[in-house]
């Protein structure tokens, strides 16, 4: 038995949802659910996961009690596009977890990554993470499956550290419970579902990218700092000036070029100084 329900603008909608106390990866049921015909705008939340998996096939780990949430769509755009519904996914996520945490609580800053205007309670971080206080609060992961008549279907799956965050990371996690902030997964779901109608309406088949881009900017952890990004063990040192008009991070290097980044491991402040 679960107690997870969308939020009323979600229900308005037309989104369905399936939800569960454990399940094995809430991106896996959608896209089974895709390849068996189902025609998308369907959540799938789970409590915990128990083969839940991050960017470039990294295990995430999922404690009982947090939030793994996929909406599986099908969006009617050029497939170019649909790299984009991450940053619909992390405004509408920054939109809920602001609707979730007690206004003033927590400061953003990861090692000189602050946030645009200094003051919001979490902050979004290139390409798919939230960050509270500095530490890694959620994260996002897009994946695609090829329909049999030529669309993509999408898995857009997001996971939230509500009780607990994983351990031995190579960079700080936190989580809402460790925040003060003793709020159910169902939670977070439901601002979240209500959060991705209004973005994602925002978005509009692709048409509205500027707008969320420009949204997201408003949010971003980093602009005007210093950034490292690694590529496969190649690092490019540089400052992070923002993101462009298909959200690639542009880096200025020191002979005062601008490079766009489409992939790649980001480290901010004191960290992305650092020679060795």
């Amino acid at each position: 038995m679960n107690d997870f329900s969308l939020g009323p603008k979600a229900r308005a909608a037309g989104y369905r949802l399936r939800g569960y106390d454990t399940i094995g990866s809430t991106n896996a049921e959608a896209l089974e659910a895709a390849t068996a015909g189902e025609p998308g705008g369907i959540w799938f939340a789970a409590r915990q996961q128990s083969a839940g998996r991050g960017r470039r096939g990294r295990i995430w780990e999922s404690p009982h009690g947090n939030l793994a949430a996929t909406l599986l769509i099908v969006p009617d755009c050029d497939p170019t596009l649909s790299a984009t519904l991450g940053f619909v996914a992390g405004v509408s996520l920054s939109r809920a977890l602001a609707v979730v945490l007690p206004k003033g609580l927590v400061r953003i800053g990861l090692d000189g990554g602050d946030s645009r205007d200094g003051q919001s309670r979490i902050a979004l971080k290139w390409p798919n993470d939230v960050l509270a206080d500095g530490a890694k609060l959620a994260g996002i992961l897009l994946e695609a499956h090829k329909l049999p008549d030529g669309r993509q279907a999408i898995a857009i799956g997001i996971g939230v550290n509500v009780v607990a965050a994983p351990q031995g990371l190579p960079y700080p996690a936190t989580s809402l419970l460790e925040l003060g902030v003793p709020r159910g997964a169902e939670d977070v779901f439901a601002a979240l579902s209500d959060a991705w109608t209004e973005t994602f309406g925002v978005w509009n088949d692709g048409s509205g990218i500027a707008e969320v881009l420009t949204q997201w900017r408003a949010s971003a952890a980093g602009i005007g700092a210093p950034v490292a990004v690694n590529q496969d063990g190649a690092v490019l040192r540089g400052i992070f000036e923002s993101i462009d008009d298909v959200g690639r991070l542009i880096v200025r290097v020191e002979d005062d070029r601008r490079i766009a980044i489409t992939a790649g491991d980001v480290h901010f402040g004191a960290t992305a100084s650092a020679r060795s």
